[in-house]
């Protein structure tokens, strides 16, 4: 089912969750270990992150070194399939621009119709490791924007070779992203808002926000999107902070502000589990807020905390 068609039939609010991949290397069985408890909630669909290559140098036998690609986190699509196919659950493959060709990014757009993903999250996606700016694949996209035109095309079987009559037409419902407190690259919020217009004009059915930690700047956002004549559904992005590291870390990294409060009391913690608890109170007071609020989803960034989330979802239903 897509998305757009949960926010529209739902009864009451809607649990929804994002995970990393594993790493190259690694088990499946860490997904599901990270997943297996927070299914007792039945969150109505599973977002899975996309990450793109890293350019690595190697020493070759003869002394030199040569550029090479590594892609540490691979099988998003087939994790979507796995979800799917364990928990019955929708799952969200994040599309990026980073790092993919058009072509690439084709290739697996059939190959996730064909599992019978109806959902994808278009987002342009992170700089690479060794670079300050975002580039470009030189096949590829620069914007959101554009990888989401390229799903609109395929919905209405529009290939990249011209030769494809009558293609068969995909049916994914696209997600984008917004950034409450204006994505780190913009000048300003309204030039962010500007171009979140642009994609939900182009099809985009719904909005993930970033994290944020002062619900006054969700709700700010939204207020901001209606009076910019954005009407689709803006889904609350919800991370618990729970280490002191991550109180310069994650500013600095996604550019959202931790409010003065949350501050202190994680400085107060003196260990580990103290600053869970700090990090699950908190979570647990947003999302009090948020359901008395109305808001459609409460979307879990679960990466590396699954026990905070259980525990602040155990205290709410």
């Amino acid at each position: 089912m897509k998305v757009t068609e949960y926010l529209a039939n739902s009864n009451g609010p809607i649990i929804s969750l994002e995970i990393l991949p594993p790493t190259k290397g690694q088990s499946i069985d860490s997904i599901y270990a990270h997943l297996d408890p927070l299914m007792e909630f039945k969150p109505s669909f599973v977002n899975v992150t996309y990450h793109r290559a890293e350019q690595v140098y190697k020493k070759r036998a003869d002394g030199n070194f040569e550029r090479v690609e590594i892609r540490k986190r691979p099988g998003t699509v087939g994790i979507c399939a796995a979800i799917m196919n364990k928990y019955k659950v929708e799952a969200i493959p994040h599309l990026i621009c980073g790092g993919f060709s058009k072509e690439e990014t084709e290739n697996a757009l059939i190959d996730l119709h064909f599992l019978g993903v109806k959902n994808v999250l278009a987002l342009r996606g992170d700089a690479a490791a060794n670079e300050k700016f975002f580039t470009a694949h030189p096949s590829g996209h620069r914007y959101a924007e554009d990888l989401v035109k390229q799903v609109i095309g395929l919905n209405n079987g529009n290939y990249l070779e011209e030769d494809i009559m009558e293609g068969v037409k995909t049916d994914f419902c696209i997600g984008v992203a917004g950034y409450p407190e204006k994505h780190f690259e913009a000048p300003n919020l309204d030039t962010d808002i500007y171009y979140l217009k642009r994609k939900v004009e182009l099809g985009a059915g719904y909005i993930v926000s970033q994290m944020f930690f002062n619900n006054a700047h969700y709700y700010n956002y939204i207020n901001r999107c209606r009076e910019n004549g954005i009407n689709v559904p803006i889904i609350p992005g919800l991370k618990p902070l729970t280490s002191k590291r991550q109180l310069t870390m994650i500013p600095s990294i996604f550019n959202v502000e931790v409010p003065v409060d949350l501050y202190t009391e994680m400085m107060k913690a003196k260990d580990a589990a103290a600053c869970d608890k700090v990090g699950e109170e908190w979570l647990y007071e947003q999302c009090k807020d948020l359901l008395k609020n109305n808001a459609p989803v409460l979307h879990f960034y679960t990466l590396g905390k699954p026990q905070v989330v259980y525990n602040v979802l155990k205290r709410l239903f």
